[in-house]
């Protein structure tokens, strides 16, 4: 901590001089500071350049792969009959397709009334609606017969709900049960009238009763159902599911395996297990008719393959002694051949022999599928080629351009006195000029594809549309090998001239770190300097201390001198 007071004694302020020394020993620092500055400056004008190089690069690189080239179009005469998708270097044409049969999936069907009935006998005053084994189970609620409310509640018996209906109707309507048919049976001698819109309850609906505009309805089908919810062993199966008396049933379908357990499952546990499956198929219950389906998930005339293993699964479902709906393939012909067949709706070459051609049939009919080269992908990848090398011309010819103000000052660029940029702008230009040398024809250079270059600013300009257009429809081999020859395209060379420039070993990168250690260093420099002036500083202040307190006591000795002789 400095204490000295600047001319306390002295009265002169030779604090003020120590700082006007010190400041002006610094003068070398500053100059290393603005020098510091100016690499800094180049250093991110740098930056900025190769990261349009990075950009100007993915366009090159896209430019010189072959398979731009042989980028393909598809398209069908009639969208309605087929879709098309064309696959890099697909031949070029048009082919006939006439679907004759569209493909579907097999289905098998399982057998009919799976669910046991609602009652083995006539006699239902004991089963009551909640334990009933309705496809689902029965709602409390309203229902209406004749205009007549009646009230349920799934505690009551089946025969207490007929005798419900027949109270309602004041002995109009009467209602019984057949186990022989497991229907209900509604009967009166004039029309019977179900329903109404406000009904709560869905007994009419599980029981299969619907309005005939006469006075005798039975239920449309059997009443005994398969419930979804709740165990396999308690789901109304005609035949008991076993599994074997461990818990651990399986089938297979599609030789895939199935577990169940028939108290720790429900139905639709097992139903979901089949579908998540790698089975193949699609599994579910058919509550109308009263049976279980698998449908395959590909299409195809293909079967499907049942197994229980352990318990009975399949046999209790009726799976196993179902029919199949055999699936049907695809028929089709191909520029007038002779049938040929696909389990899918979709062709590929390997049905059709179209190399890299895939056909989507959508129904029976004719159409022509077309496929042409994608020249609008190409024509894509050259324009953003030309608009990024003529940003990086741009960026160029702004961090090295000089200017003038209105004084006449001249301020250079900050990159004006970097040989390797002009050198940059000046191999891009040569480069993307260059007639492509191995070549035939007349298309060896972009001025053949309708590019021409400004020789004031180094930019490139499609100045003629319908000269590229025409070497791309007319002429794609050559447009390929200007860009894209392994040896001499403009791209290929292009890609190798910026990677030894952008690449982790390239000569920016490498510019870029040796600006980076000049400016440490003068970090390095300035710290030592100011070191110097610090101790210079030092050494100024502790001298005038040592003066100014010379100087107060010699001040001191002669007041007391002369307080002493007076």
């Amino acid at each position: 901590m400095e204490l000295g007071v600047s001319g306390l004694a002295s009265g002169f302020d030779w604090r003020a001089l120590v700082e006007q020394i010190s400041d002006v020993e610094r003068s070398p620092q500053r100059g290393l500071l603005t020098e510091q500055n100016t690499l800094q400056q180049r250093n991110n004008a740098y930056t900025g350049i190769k990261t349009q190089l990075a950009v100007l690069q993915s366009r090159v690189d896209a430019l010189k792969e072959p398979s731009l080239f042989e980028a393909r179009l598809s398209a069908a005469g009639d969208a309605t009959i087929a879709s098309a998708s064309a696959s890099t270097g697909a031949a070029q044409g048009s082919h006939a397709f006439d679907f004759v049969q569209l493909a579907n999936a097999a289905q098998r069907l399982g057998s009919a009334n799976v669910g046991a009935p609602l009652s083995a006998t006539n006699d239902v005053s004991a089963l009551t609606l909640s334990s009933a084994g309705f496809a689902g189970a029965v709602t409390a609620g309203t229902f209406t017969v004749n205009g007549q409310q009646i009230t349920i509640a799934t505690s009551d018996t089946l025969q207490s709900v007929f005798a419900q209906i027949s109270t309602a109707t004041g002995g109009a309507v009467a209602a019984t049960y057949s186990a022989a048919t497991d229907k209900i049976s509604l009967s009166s001698g004039s029309e019977i009238v179900l329903g109404s819109a406000t009904d709560t309850s869905n007994f009419l609906t599980l029981a299969k009763l619907h309005n005939h505009g006469d006075g005798s309805i039975t239920s449309a089908g059997a009443l005994g159902g398969i419930r979804s919810e709740g165990t396999l062993a308690g789901a109304n199966f005609a035949t008991a599911v076993s599994d074997g008396g461990s818990g651990a049933g399986a089938f297979k379908i599609n030789g895939v395996s199935i577990a169940f357990s028939a108290t720790g499952d429900s139905v639709k546990n097992v139903l979901d297990r089949i579908n998540d499956s790698t089975a193949g198929v699609n599994a579910s219950y058919d509550a109308v008719n009263d049976r279980f389906t698998l449908t395959n998930k590909a299409t195809g005339d293909v079967g499907v393959a049942l197994e229980d293993v352990t318990g009975n699964f399949l046999a209790a479902t009726g799976l196993s002694g179902g029919t199949l709906a055999r699936g049907k393939d695809l028929i089709y012909t191909v520029d007038g051949g002779g049938q040929l067949t696909s389990q899918s709706n979709t062709i590929t070459e390997a049905s059709s022999g179209l190399t890299g051609l895939s056909v989507t049939a959508l129904k029976v009919g004719a159409t022509t599928v077309d496929v042409s080269s994608d020249t609008s992908k190409i024509k894509t990848a050259i324009t953003s080629f030309l608009s990024d090398y003529n940003k990086m011309q741009s960026l160029i010819d702004t961090q090295t351009a000089s200017s003038t103000d209105t004084k006449g000052k001249v301020t250079a660029g900050v990159l004006a006195a970097e040989s390797d940029v002009s050198d940059l702008a000046s191999r891009l230009r040569a480069t993307a000029n260059a007639s492509v040398s191995g070549l035939t024809g007349t298309l060896k250079s972009l001025n053949d594809l309708g590019i021409v270059s400004n020789g004031d600013d180094n930019s490139l300009k499609l100045e003629d549309e319908d000269r590229l257009a025409a070497a791309l429809s007319g002429n794609l081999s050559s447009v390929k090998a200007i860009f894209a020859d392994g040896t001499n395209g403009l791209a290929v060379k292009l890609g190798a001239y910026l990677e030894r420039t952008v690449g982790d070993d390239g000569t920016l990168p490498a510019r870029q770190t040796n600006l980076t250690k000049q400016a440490a260093a003068i970090d390095t420099q300035v710290s030592d300097m100011e070191r110097v002036v610090q101790a210079n500083r030092q050494r100024l202040l502790d001298s005038f201390v040592a003066m100014e307190t010379a100087q107060a006591n010699i001040s001191n000795q002669l007041k007391y001198l002369q307080k002493t002789f007076q």
